[in-house]
């Protein structure tokens, strides 16, 4: 049994990548499928599982479809289900919105996992991956891509 799991150990690949991004809106969503999609490519795994991670307590990572008009619903949604004015413990300084912004983030989640079959993501027609900023403007956003699989 050992000699198996080593074995399959040494066929399986995994890379590790970081994008950073910077955010100029208080919340904004960031189609980042292209630049994920090119981990993947680099990557030369041709079937595997891709993992995003966004490494933030006031971010998260979404799959949807990025036309623009559904970012602004999906904002004004989440700002509609948990409000910037309610009254928050944590706070920084006058800003209410940052507890908002921990609540959402915890709600999203700061990860997906896309699975990866001929050496792409595969993903919905109209489904892009997303960054998701709950407490920007940001300039030091970041997110993890590892790659794993043969």
């Amino acid at each position: 049994m050992a000699v198996i799991i080593l074995y399959l150990l040494q066929i399986i690949a995994a890379i590790m990548k970081e994008i950073r991004l910077s955010t100029t809106g208080t919340d904004e969503i960031i189609d980042i499928t292209a630049k994920i999609e090119g981990v993947v490519a680099s990557s030369g795994v041709k079937e595997g599982i891709c993992l995003v991670y966004a490494p933030h307590a006031t971010a998260a990572i979404l799959i949807m479809e990025a036309d623009g008009a559904v970012e602004s619903d999906i904002l004004n949604s989440l700002s509609n289900l948990v409000p910037k004015s309610a009254d928050y413990r944590h706070r920084h300084g006058p800003d209410a919105g940052h507890g908002a912004a921990h609540v959402l983030s915890a709600i999203l989640g700061p990860s997906k996992a896309i699975p990866v079959v001929g050496g792409k993501l595969q993903m919905g027609t109209w489904q892009s991956i997303t960054f998701c900023e709950l407490d920007g403007p940001r300039s030091d956003r970041r997110v993890v891509v590892q790659v794993f699989g043969a």
